[in-house]
């Protein structure tokens, strides 16, 4: 007999290895809350490192400028180029004098490739495989020709990753602007003047006293600037500010209301909110006649920095008149487009702010608060009286300060 006795059966065990209804709905419910906790810190954390990637990007272009005064003594050119006379453009001859500030720093930004195509006639077409015959000119034809590839190229070092536009209909984006200073008035022109399509070497006594009473930023339209000009001081001088492309759904920040009275803009700055031009349920977007009065916009394809390569306003061209990310209001009556003057805030995907470079190379963070004295007052100008007389410190506050090179306000404000 085995000394050993054999084991019992094995009773059923009444015990359950599955999760219940009630505790699976409890774990489902716990990662949901630790989920919606952690999506917002997330998404955070990747607009701080868009933010630096931004804000990297324009310290790039900070370093060019200041490469590009080392090496020629002076500033690139705000609508700086080449002009035909007799031609009315259509020929594709010149580039009607409408380059931006960018162009010339291309060889400082690592584009020397692209730099050479647009300084030599080239042949080459967009998207084409066919040859230009005869090449396109030295320096380019006008920055609204889409069939030349240098226009039409997107640099990434012009690229804010925060900015979500991307492709046609615009040319090649940018989301930096220069600085025109505190005043609307012949910031467009500048030291220009044609007649029948022929330039006129010798400007007029009356556009060179308009230019030198209203065009106080550190780049004029048509007139080399030098870092000696900033009397204020580089540290102290806006040279350039952010701009978010335009998304094609009316926000007013990035399609110009156009074809505004000039003169109403330079006595009213904030003309276009006085138009009733806002929607009044959505005011940060332009009214389409439901609620409020709907303004005439620019092109489809002339939203904001929709043309690195174009001086015009809403492209490359900014102004310390209303703070930031308020709405573009542009001029020229009747004939005006998205290069007229008027008042071109700077704007950003950000929260809260803009990026701004300062003369200085530095990048700092403006906020929309910053002070921004009396909206309402008029700008700067030859018939200016009061504080709008010429030379006179800016009537917008800090904000308006801070665009002009030589007006002499004392800024106290830190930055960083």
């Amino acid at each position: 007999m085995s000394r050993f006795s054999a084991r019992p059966p094995r009773r059923p065990s009444n015990r359950r290895n599955a999760f219940t209804l009630v505790e699976l709905l409890v774990v489902i419910a716990i990662i949901g809350i630790l989920v919606g906790l952690l999506l917002p810190a997330v998404q955070a954390a990747r607009e701080a490192a868009r933010r630096m990637s931004c804000s990297n990007n324009f310290k790039q272009l900070g370093l060019a400028l200041h490469n590009y005064h080392s090496a020629y003594k002076k500033l690139p050119m705000y609508k700086g180029g080449t002009w035909s006379n007799g031609s009315d453009g259509s020929d594709n001859k010149d580039n009607r004098m409408d380059l931006s500030v960018w162009v010339g720093i291309t060889p400082f930004l690592e584009q020397q490739g692209l730099w050479d195509q647009i300084s030599s006639p080239n042949t080459k077409q967009y998207d084409s495989d066919t040859i230009r015959t005869p090449p396109w000119p030295p320096m380019g034809p006008p920055t609204s020709q889409a069939n030349y590839p240098p226009w039409r190229t997107e640099i990434p070092a012009m690229r804010c990753p925060s900015d979500p536009g991307v492709g046609i209909p615009a040319y090649g984006r940018t989301n930096y602007a220069t600085c025109l200073g505190d005043s609307a008035w012949a910031m467009d022109q500048g030291n220009f003047q044609q007649s029948n399509f022929v330039l006129v070497k010798n400007i007029s006594a009356a556009i060179a006293m308009e230019t030198n009473s209203s065009c106080r930023g550190p780049f004029i339209a048509r007139r080399e600037t030098r870092f000696r000009d900033i009397i204020d001081g580089l540290s102290n001088t806006i040279f350039a500010a952010e701009i978010t492309t335009d998304l094609g759904d009316r926000d007013r920040r990035t399609i110009a209301a156009i074809q505004n009275e000039s003169v109403e803009i330079r006595d009213e700055p904030d003309h276009c909110e006085h138009q009733n031009y806002l929607d009044q349920s959505r005011p940060g977007f332009w009214s389409d006649g439901t609620n409020g009065v709907a303004p005439t916009l620019a092109a489809f394809d002339s939203g904001r920095g929709f043309r690195w390569a174009s001086g015009g306003t809403s492209f490359t061209g900014m102004n310390t008149i209303l703070p930031p990310n308020k709405e573009i209001c542009l001029g020229g009556d009747g004939t005006g487009d998205a290069s007229s003057m008027g008042v071109a805030p700077p704007s950003s995907r950000h929260v809260g702010g803009v990026h701004v470079m300062f003369g200085d190379g530095s990048i700092n963070f403006i906020t929309d608060s910053i002070e921004a004295g009396d909206i309402h007052h008029t700008n700067v100008w030859s018939g200016g009286t009061g504080r709008s007389v010429v030379g006179s410190q800016s009537p917008y506050g800090l904000w308006g300060a801070l665009g002009t090179r030589a007006s002499g306000e004392v800024i106290t404000e830190k930055f960083n």
